[in-house]
């Protein structure tokens, strides 16, 4: 159906769609490339806020505020589309589209036990971090819920490369109660991947993690828990390669009418020629080479 035959409530949910489903590190693209179909400005605008908060939240996008990391999440959603941010006790909305910063205001936090345990937890999770990734970022946060109090560590990673066609992220969010002698770790690791060369090709893979840890102090909970993710990761990280591997296997035996021994390795086909001393002759002929046969073609 054509969009100049949908109602407004209808234009609204489409685009609202669209955007959402867009992969990390493209929503700026798929907004323009809608803004180019829909061309109602003022509706373009309204949907992509609405849209881009919802991604900021679904795929944890970093910020620099002070020289210090934060990751957007609805972990630290405060309503009205305000995020708060614990490590410069500031809330302030974010434009996506425009990539900036809005309406900045102080807001206190109450400093007691957790909020140091959080300062800890932080600071180790970061040395993991920064151990680990190319350009990682991590937060930790704070929340009551039911008159208990849990910490939300997220981590997060990414290589947008749209020019070399293709992107990536990884990311993944532990979350633990504050508990005297024994917590439980839960926590989900997430890998999104994008390619658009040749091929348009989507890969989403996630983990689910339960583990305890007992608690003697705040240092020796921050240490476990960051010697957890790390092991956590780690082993999520080589079986991850290993079903890619497997995957690449069977997708190439499938794709091909016979079998071929597979190299993995890249032919630099210009040396090859240059090598050979492969020209072209306007008046002895053409050299007409290919992956499987090379022959001379006489004028």
């Amino acid at each position: 159906m054509a969009l100049s035959v949908l109602s407004r409530k209808e234009k609204e949910r489409v685009i609202r769609r669209l955007l959402i489903q867009a992969p990390p590190g493209e929503f700026v693209n798929a907004f323009d490339d809608l803004c180019l179909l829909i061309r109602d400005e003022k509706l373009m605008h309204h949907q992509g806020e609405c849209a881009g908060h919802q991604h900021c939240q679904k795929y944890c996008v970093p910020l620099c505020i002070d020289g210090n990391p934060v990751l957007l999440s609805h972990h630290n959603v405060m309503g009205d589309y305000r995020f708060f941010d614990h490590q410069s006790k500031l809330s302030f909305k974010f434009d996506l589209l425009q990539n900036q910063l809005k309406d900045i205001k102080s807001h206190g936090i109450i400093r007691n036990e957790t909020e140091y345990l959080r300062a800890v937890v932080l600071c180790a999770l970061k040395l993991y971090v920064n151990d680990h990734f190319p350009a990682g970022n991590c937060n930790v946060l704070r929340k009551t819920i039911k008159n208990k109090e849990f910490l939300i560590a997220c981590i997060e990673d990414h290589n947008y490369a749209t020019g070399e066609c293709w992107n990536g992220l990884w990311k993944s969010k532990w979350i633990f109660q504050v508990n005297p002698f024994l917590t439980l770790v839960t926590g989900r690791i997430f890998v999104q991947a994008h390619f658009f060369r040749c091929v348009n090709l989507h890969i989403e893979i996630s983990k689910d993690v339960k583990e305890s840890l007992e608690v003697v102090n705040q240092a020796q909970l921050a240490l476990s828990f960051a010697r957890l993710v790390e092991d956590q990761e780690n082993k999520f990280q080589i079986a991850l390669f290993e079903e890619l591997q497997e995957l690449s296997n069977e997708v190439l035996k499938k794709i091909l009418r016979r079998d071929l021994p597979v190299t993995r390795t890249l032919i630099d086909w210009q040396r090859i020629l240059s090598d050979l001393n492969l020209v072209m002759y306007p008046k002895l002929g053409y050299v007409i080479y290919s992956r499987s046969v090379l022959c001379n073609w006489i004028i």
